[in-house]
């Protein structure tokens, strides 16, 4: 395994700045955004597909740092019915479109949430049960077939196009695809280009296992975020983890974003790495830093060492 890190936590930094900052913490690589959520602070993609003299400097600067790109990615809602899903779509076609210029074979990205009902406005994150009210079933089969399937064969079949060969959906909340299980709902209409992005952080407050979802998910493994959760103790015992305060409300939250290393033991660290390799990964360990208890810097070189301590070399 490789270890990178998600750059937009350096997002105050220049380009050139963020990379020697990556060669300083003795990383390998860099997954960088191409747009969606992300304002895409080091390598958006509609800019650099527009200037390929730019393009050309910023992959000649990776490259005399002994750097590598482990991955590029477009966090975002391409199924959100309004505006906002039709700039996502484009942002994420954007991003597969430079990948495959590039020659990088993975894309990060979510599922995306459509509306529940032709008509609606709003993304529904239908996660109550199918037996009531009566109309859940069609909701439901309406979001993954008429919505959600069609898009998926779309951008599969551009990324074969254009030659990536891997799409790493995150299992986060709030989005069709967020556990195994609806992993493989998608991954078993559309083919097996569809695989998870496993990021443990997510599945902890959700009450899984990251290290049973990891047998679970076998081969189907992609990409890997080392990222952390905090259960707060007393905290969660009072309103449980479905928690809607701000991140950075995070003296009064369930559970918190946190350093690796903060939320679950080295021990944890190196069975979860251990068993990720058991399934066949052995590819690049994603750092994604969310931690608001404590600054960035510390954030990040805590992470970064309890990461190299842990990941299978």
């Amino acid at each position: 395994m490789k270890l990178s890190i998600c750059t937009d936590v350096m997002g105050n930094l220049s380009f050139t700045e963020m990379l020697d900052k990556c060669v300083e913490l003795g990383l390998e690589g860099v997954e960088m955004t191409g747009g969606g959520w992300s304002s895409a602070p080091h390598f958006r993609a509609d800019e650099l597909l527009a200037d390929k003299g730019l393009l050309k400097k910023k992959l000649a600067e990776i490259e005399a740092r002994g750097l590598q790109i482990a991955a590029l990615n477009c966090s975002a809602n391409p199924l959100d019915p309004g505006e906002m899903g039709k700039r996502h779509r484009k942002e994420m076609e954007d991003t597969i479109r430079l990948a495959g210029e590039i020659g990088v074979k993975k894309i990060i990205t979510m599922s995306g949430l459509p509306e529940a009902a032709p008509g609606d406005m709003v993304p529904n994150w239908l996660v109550y049960t199918k037996s009531w009210p009566n109309e859940m079933p069609e909701r439901d089969r309406y979001q993954w077939e008429d919505r959600a399937f069609p898009l998926w064969h779309d951008l599969v079949k551009l990324a074969t196009e254009v030659g990536v060969e891997k799409y790493a959906l995150e299992n986060f909340s709030a989005m069709l695809v967020w556990n195994p299980e609806t992993l493989f709902r998608l991954r078993n209409e559309v083919g097996p280009m569809v695989g998870m992005n496993l990021d443990p952080s997510h599945l902890f407050w959700k009450g899984a296992c990251p290290i049973a979802a990891a047998r679970a998910l076998g081969d189907a493994i992609h990409h890997v975020h080392g990222k952390d959760t905090r259960i707060e103790r007393g905290l969660c015992d009072i309103n449980g983890l479905l928690e809607l305060k701000d991140v950075t409300d995070v003296a009064n939250r369930s559970w918190n974003y946190v350093a690796v290393g903060a939320g679950h033991d080295l021990q944890w660290w190196k069975e979860f790495f251990s068993v990720v390799g058991m399934q066949g990964y052995h590819d690049w360990v994603s750092l994604e830093m969310e931690d608001f208890t404590m600054s960035v810097e510390a954030g990040i070189q805590s992470s970064v060492d309890a990461l190299k301590q842990t990941i299978l070399r």
